[in-house]
């Protein structure tokens, strides 16, 4: 399998900036690091938080392990969202959360998309053969070892019978909108995303769902860091919760979930 690395090279820039430079942020401003996915839910989110309260959000996006690995090494943050309960799971067995913070804001589901305009897409189905669509290309996909939509992504094949066919074609990347970055680019002919990183980006087009049924749920938990300004934090965590966040979610295709009790 090929390993893209291509990276969202901004939103790193801050975060490997942060972990070098670890300092306390200025009151009243929230450093979040988020999933590289949920860069245009955060986009949106942050001119919001900041007309409600006055606060405003430095944001860090990266893939979920590259994030919980910054955070262990000691990169300071308020709030973390993860695309994967692995990786939260992680950052809980190490004591980087504050009890009772956690809580799963929305969910996801994973879509095959190609370049330009598709027609109407049906469901991923066992005996596809997408390895004669790629002829010599690849399929890009988030690290299938590491990186959610990967692991999501290589799951859903192997459930369907696929992966087998498609392993030496896969073009892995360190995120899922890097992966995304090379079908719209048409440098990749497939790549396997989620569907609203499809619904984000105009120059791909879904060629076919891939049935929720075939991998895990994809759920997207969020929670204040130790360490952090707890206070903000949780004010943070709750306008997740919010009707205006939770119809961000809805205009941008997340699946939101109930709001959690207490």
């Amino acid at each position: 399998m090929r390993h893209v690395t291509l990276r969202l090279c901004l939103s790193l820039s801050l975060l490997l900036g942060i972990a070098a430079h670890p300092r306390p942020a200025l009151a009243g401003d929230l450093t979040v690091f988020a999933a590289a996915s949920l860069k245009t839910v955060m986009d949106t989110l942050a001119p919001i938080w900041h007309a409600q309260t006055g606060h405003s959000v430095r944001v860090a996006l990266a893939g979920s392990p590259l994030l919980a690995r910054q955070i262990d090494h000691g990169a300071p943050a308020d709030v973390v969202m993860l695309a994967s309960a692995d990786w939260m799971d992680h950052l809980q067995t190490r004591g980087w959360l504050v009890p009772g913070s956690r809580r799963d804001v929305m969910g996801n589901r994973l879509v095959l998309v190609a370049p330009g305009v598709q027609p109407p897409a049906q469901d991923l189905a066992p005996g596809v053969d997408l390895s004669a669509r790629l002829g010599r290309g690849h399929l890009a996909m988030a690290l299938v070892d590491s990186v959610p939509a990967g692991v999501y992504g290589r799951a859903a094949l192997r459930s369907l019978g696929l992966w087998d066919g498609l392993a030496q074609k896969v073009a892995q990347t360190d995120n899922v909108r890097t992966a995304l970055a090379l079908v719209a680019m048409g440098e990749a002919p497939l790549g396997i995303v989620y569907a609203t990183d499809a619904q984000a980006e105009p120059r791909v087009g879904i060629a076919a769902h891939i049935p929720e049924t075939a991998h895990a749920p994809i759920r997207y938990p969020a929670a204040a860091l130790r360490g952090g300004q707890t206070d903000l934090a949780a004010d943070f965590l709750r306008f997740l919760h919010s009707p205006a966040a939770r119809d961000v979610f809805d205009r941008q295709g997340f699946t939101t979930l109930p709001v959690p009790m207490g």
